[in-house]
């Protein structure tokens, strides 16, 4: 059985800083132009294929939501912690946000056009992201888009103390290679399509990976 224990500690963080991360991370249109542009890219995608809603997984505050409505894009969005659904809720109003685990999605099989994970996967232990893409897999209509984005590394194991203006907090953070998490979603059944790299310069102080992955058409 699979230990979901960590997911008690991001959920008590993330309530913790939420007001202090609202205030502090960028929204989509004052991102550099390369991680904007793969958000454009995202859209226009899952659009033009319309081939059912798009979940924004760990939304946050609902910023990156929002970006994609205004695109044209039927989304909706989830996150772990109730305080930052409760902030989302309040800043977009016209959008449909909820609690939930990308460990054990709310979401009919087959059912998703589109899937973005947009710096929301980091804090999860790697031996149960095949447990996390699987669902991803579960839930996408064949065909369907996933975006994943975030830090990636060496295999890195971090445990901050405190973030966003100083709180306290206790998840840890995971920061692997490109290759492996490639090789992960691979392993989830999904098809890569494209995969982008940046390294660390100006105001960025980490490497931080872009994929775009497809759930195969069925034969």
């Amino acid at each position: 059985m699979p230990d979901f224990s960590y997911l008690a500690a991001v959920r008590e963080s993330y309530d913790t800083v939420a007001s202090d991360y609202f205030e502090q991370v960028k929204s989509p249109a004052e991102l550099d132009p390369l991680s904007r542009g793969m958000l454009n890219v995202f859209a226009e995608v899952v659009r033009t294929a319309g081939l059912g809603p798009v979940a924004d997984l760990g939304c946050g505050p609902g910023k990156v939501t929002a970006y994609l409505a205004e695109r044209q894009v039927p989304v909706f969005g989830m996150d772990l912690s109730p305080a930052m659904i409760e902030l989302a809720r309040s800043a977009h109003p016209n959008l449909r946000f909820s609690v939930g685990s990308m460990t054990s999605l709310p979401i009919e099989n087959d059912s998703l056009g589109g899937i973005l994970a947009y710096y929301s996967t980091h804090h999860t232990p790697p031996t149960l992201l095949p447990v996390v893409f699987g669902e991803f897999h579960r839930t996408l209509a064949p065909g369907g888009c996933l975006m994943l984005a975030g830090h990636v590394g060496a295999g890195q194991h971090l445990r901050p103390t405190q973030a966003y203006g100083g709180h306290p907090v206790s998840y840890e953070s995971y920061l692997l290679p490109p290759d492996r998490i490639a090789e992960l979603l691979k392993q989830a059944g999904l098809v890569l399509t494209a995969r982008l790299v940046e390294e660390p310069g100006g105001e960025a102080e980490r490497t931080f990976a872009t994929f775009l992955a497809h759930k195969p058409e069925r034969s």
